[in-house]
């Protein structure tokens, strides 16, 4: 079946996961349904402790078993160690059939790939994967369909019922007795606990991990006590020096720097540029980079910015620093910059993920953003994205916000160099579609800027901006006229996964890579 943007979408991956194809990003405006129910195990008995002595123990006491899915947060990204620890309790008590519910995974989990091809894990769901994992998913290690959520999206499946969580183990850098965890405050602060919230809320079971075990009460706690089945104490979850890592980085690159002059450039010459705008950056380095370029003119000009959102990067907290922000809501901390900003300024808030980016509450966050500033792998003539799947069909990236806030924001704007190394950034048809043109506004390159036609109002407003303005389609001949039409990628028809769209719908499927000689080699 053919979905809104044009991708097949197999009849069998239908019928097996239950799921309808991609309608268009607002189809499910004004949806109605009823949220899943937790399990809750009662305590009254106050001399019964929290208390675990290890992994093994927490696993035992929640009655592991073979098919149960197990969820993590992120939150320290290419420094947790909590999922690695948990997965290598599993496997040595012959558990198998493990589904990992993860808000994301990284390079940091490659440890845990011999899993998959021993049976132990033969289910992935997360907004992404990258590093060994996605090379096994990509090429058909994985037993079942790898499912690749947004942020919003993911609190949805939980919320809705559509994912039921057996065990949650939450990595907290600190915790008491009881379960009240906060997310600063020890030796492996991580700044905010958001995307760990709807699994505490709704799992079966809850282990709060910590290596900081403080006194009773642990208040404001970010995830409360009221929601913690076990407490373990371990020596380390994680290294929060290594949080900023991969694409949270400054840029010195002077394309990148360029690119992210013409995006404030063209954001100040939009109506949305006004006192008290609200607006989003992802973490690449041009995105970065026009976080700070636009504080320059946001401080010339006298305009503050009344909501900065999302992922919080030093930049930003700068910005709020100095003024020029009124208040900062985060759902993740990028670096230790942001990291100490929250825990000093009174305007820097923690809200969880469903507050975020939720399709299926009554109203969140990115619905309110005036701008967002995302980056791409590819984008397509139809202004279609692709954030997770590389230019060789392996998965390598993660969707986390961008289909929610390109769905919420008067204005996206998405940059992308011309050329990634050798391989066009612009193209035809990408890869796989992870966020719909629909939802795009503007792509912005190193060779020039181009605006959906959808938004005739935006292509009106820049007609006498000196910006290099130029069509998508003209945009793709200049990659292709630099280093020729690329071959297609070369794929089995095994489908390994599914990029499920914010609503749940099936948005693309992922194919096995053909003839890829895979190794379990972890560095």
């Amino acid at each position: 079946m053919i979905n809104a943007v044009g991708r097949e979408i197999p009849e069998e991956v239908l019928k097996a996961t239950g799921k309808e194809p991609f309608k268009g990003v607002y189809a499910y405006d004004n949806y109605e349904y009823t949220k899943a129910a937790p399990t809750v195990r009662t305590l009254n008995d106050p001399t019964r402790s929290k208390l675990v002595e290890n992994i093994h123990d927490a696993l035992v006491k929640c009655g592991i078993k073979d098919g149960m899915v197990l969820s993590f947060h992120h939150h320290f990204r290419e420094g947790d160690y909590v999922v690695n620890m948990v997965m290598e309790e599993v496997h040595k008590m012959g558990i198998k059939d493990i589904t990992i519910c993860a808000s994301s995974l990284g390079k940091a989990h490659d440890p845990i790939v011999p899993y998959i091809e021993d049976g132990t894990i033969t289910g992935i769901q997360s907004s992404g994967v990258r590093g060994k994992i996605g090379e096994a998913i990509s090429t058909g290690r994985l037993k079942n369909l790898a499912i690749m959520r947004s942020h919003g999206g993911r609190v949805r499946a939980i919320e809705s019922g559509e994912v039921h969580i057996d065990i949650a183990f939450i990595g907290a850098p600190t915790c008491d007795e009881y379960g009240n965890m906060r997310a600063n405050g020890g030796k492996s602060d991580c700044g905010v606990l958001s995307y760990a919230m709807v699994d505490a809320q709704y799992a079966d079971k809850v282990v709060a991990v910590t290596d900081c075990l403080v006194p009773f009460p642990n208040i404001p706690a970010s995830i409360s006590m009221v929601d913690v089945d076990y407490v373990c104490i371990v020596d380390e979850i994680g290294n929060p020096a290594k949080i900023a890592t991969g694409a949270a980085k400054p840029t010195t690159d002077v394309r990148k720097i360029m690119m992210a002059d013409y995006c404030t450039k063209f954001v100040v010459n939009t109506p949305y540029f006004k006192e008290g705008f609200s607006y989003q950056t992802g973490v690449g380095g041009a995105s970065i980079a026009s976080t700070i370029s636009l504080g320059k003119i946001m401080e010339e000009r006298g305009i503050h910015m009344g909501l900065g959102l999302g992922g919080i990067t030093t930049p930003m907290c700068e910005l709020l620093a100095k003024g020029l922000v009124n208040k900062l809501v985060d759902t993740q901390d990028f670096d230790q910059g942001a990291i100490e900003s929250i825990k000093t300024n009174p305007n820097h808030f923690e809200i969880s993920a469903s507050e975020y980016a939720n399709p299926f509450n009554k109203g969140a966050y990115v619905n309110k953003l005036d701008f967002v500033i995302l980056a791409s792998l590819e984008v397509d003539v139809n202004f279609n994205c692709n954030v997770v799947v590389g230019s060789d069909g392996m998965i390598t990236g993660a969707q986390g916000g961008h289909p929610d806030t390109a769905a919420g924001a008067k204005c996206t704007i998405v940059i992308a160099p011309l050329l990634q190394g050798r391989i066009p950034a612009i193209c035809t048809n990408v890869t796989t579609v992870t966020t719909p043109g629909e939802s795009v506004d503007v792509v912005i390159t190193d060779y020039g800027i181009a605006i959906n036609p959808r938004r005739q109002d935006l292509i009106e407003c820049m007609k006498d901006v000196d910006l290099p303005f130029c069509t998508i389609e003209e945009l793709r001949d200049k990659a292709y006229a630099m280093v020729g039409t690329p071959d297609p990628v070369q794929f089995d028809d095994r489908i390994v996964g599914i990029i499920e769209a914010r609503d749940g719908t099936i948005i693309d499927v992922v194919r096995k890579i053909k003839d890829y000689e895979f190794t379990t080699d972890v560095e």
